[in-house]
């Protein structure tokens, strides 16, 4: 039994892994070869091969890891904020059930506003916030992050305070646990799964919210500002060196997600 359940598993994980990363392998070797520019008849210009996207990324390092540190700090930034303020707002509308999910419906609504809409609308009401551009710049991105990340927060942990176990909630009352009891032994702890669900939205999100509320921000820098710029001057190579770079940011927090929900919920698994 237990051979059977170690080749599932690894069987499993070939599917999983290493089939992906060879797909991958695969499309990078046709990339690297031309011969994917001409399966979607496109040009070296437009679309550089790995090598020389490498080679830009060498050369521009410094620059490459200044936006990229201020693409880092608004996409964590929000992230941060928002999923803090999501469990809290899910915490009242558990606590008042009568007007919590109606709340919840309401902040839910945000998730069909564009984000292309919200970030001019930050800017425009952080602009009295400093004299400062960058930190006028950094606490409008931050903002759009936040208020996109608290939507997912709140919905999936409302979820888990609320979706408990059969029976579990009567046998707390059948000990007579107070209210307090029930929700911090009982709710909080079924929610954490669903806290991890919520960042696994959040965490991908955070980076391509961040990247495109630089677009509208007043001070040039970040990652997405500099897709902008530099594809506005032609500069494709360049702009494919920051893609990359979104490519990396991205990846990392979501490998550091998944890490962490490994440790948290070993035992729950």
């Amino acid at each position: 039994m237990s051979d059977r359940k170690e080749f599932s598993l690894n069987k499993n994980m070939i599917s999983t892994a290493v089939y992906p990363i060879f797909f991958g392998l695969f499309i990078l070797l046709l990339w690297e070869t031309e011969a994917l520019h001409k399966i979607i008849d496109a040009d070296t210009f437009t679309l550089p091969v790995p090598s020389r996207i490498i080679g830009i990324i060498a050369e521009n390092l410094p620059s490459i890891l200044k936006n990229t540190k201020a693409t880092v700090q608004v996409a964590v930034g929000g992230l941060v904020l928002g999923s803090l303020l999501g469990y809290l707002l899910a915490m009242i509308a558990t606590a008042f059930p009568k007007w919590g999910k109606g709340g919840l419906t309401i902040v839910s609504a945000f998730n069909a506003v564009p984000v292309i809409a919200i970030a001019p609308i930050m800017t425009n009401l952080t602009k009295d916030f400093s004299r400062d551009p960058n930190l006028r710049s950094m606490l409008a991105k931050t903002l759009v992050v936040m208020l996109l990340c608290t939507v997912s927060m709140s919905i999936n942990a409302f979820r888990g305070f609320n979706e408990l176990k059969p029976f579990s909630e009567d046998l707390m009352k059948s000990i007579a646990a107070k209210p307090a009891s029930v929700f911090f032994k009982l709710r909080v702890p079924n929610s954490v799964p669903y806290i991890f669900t919520a960042l696994r939205v959040s965490v991908p999100g955070s980076v391509i919210f961040a990247m495109v509320s630089e677009y509208f921000a007043e001070y040039i820098i970040g990652v997405g500002r500099q897709i902008r710029e530099n594809i506005v001057l032609a500069q494709y190579a360049t702009a494919w060196a920051y893609i990359a770079a979104a490519f990396v940011i991205g990846v990392t927090m979501y490998i550091i997600l998944l890490i962490f929900e490994n440790i948290l919920l070993r035992g729950r698994r």
